[in-house]
């Protein structure tokens, strides 16, 4: 499949990744039961893993997004973390299960424990469907459900993109070109 200038073949099918989001789904049911978690999308790539295990939640939620960036259209983390879309709720006291579609090198998805911190929520946790464990620079304890370990690859589909494309594509691709 070609996407832009780069060629891509498939990684995980819609199928494996339906299931995998039940599972993550039914633990997150289990382990939240009795609490009424805030579901924290990380946009613009969670977006269709956030609609699809929220979806599938059994117990009380609520749900709302944040912007960060760090790749700005490339294949590579530039390093610099633009927020584009700040929290409009208060998460003091609550439970905060961040979703997040890729965790690569950790350091977008630290910036945001961090800031989430100091408004003392109750506690933090991160949901993420993707990690590339090769690529993570420093552990991140709150990383606590992963859907997918992968290869430092680059991946576009479900929700992920490549110069804002193929985010609409069902399974998820790594390029080979």
């Amino acid at each position: 499949m070609k996407i832009a200038d780069l060629t891509f073949e498939v990684l995980i099918e819609a199928g494996s990744i339906a299931k995998r989001v039940d599972q993550l789904a039914q633990q997150l049911n289990t382990e939240y039961a009795g609490r009424t978690p805030i579901f924290i999308g990380v946009l613009n790539g969670s977006f269709l893993f956030v609609a699809d295990l929220v979806k599938r939640m059994t117990i009380p939620c609520e749900v709302t997004f944040t912007k960060l960036a760090s790749y700005y259209g490339g294949t590579s983390t530039t390093r610099k973390i633009r927020e584009d879309i700040e929290l409009s709720v208060d998460i003091s006291g609550r439970h905060i299960i961040i979703l997040e579609d890729i965790v690569d090198t950790g350091n977008t998805l630290s910036y945001l424990i961090e800031k989430l911190k100091t408004h003392a929520p109750a506690s933090v946790q991160v949901c993420s469907l993707l990690l590339k464990p090769g690529k993570l620079e420093s552990s991140i304890e709150e990383l606590r459900y992963v859907g997918f370990e992968i290869e430092n690859e680059f991946v576009v589909g479900y929700g992920l993109d490549y110069q804002e494309l193929g985010r609409n594509l069902p399974d998820i691709y790594r390029q080979i070109s």
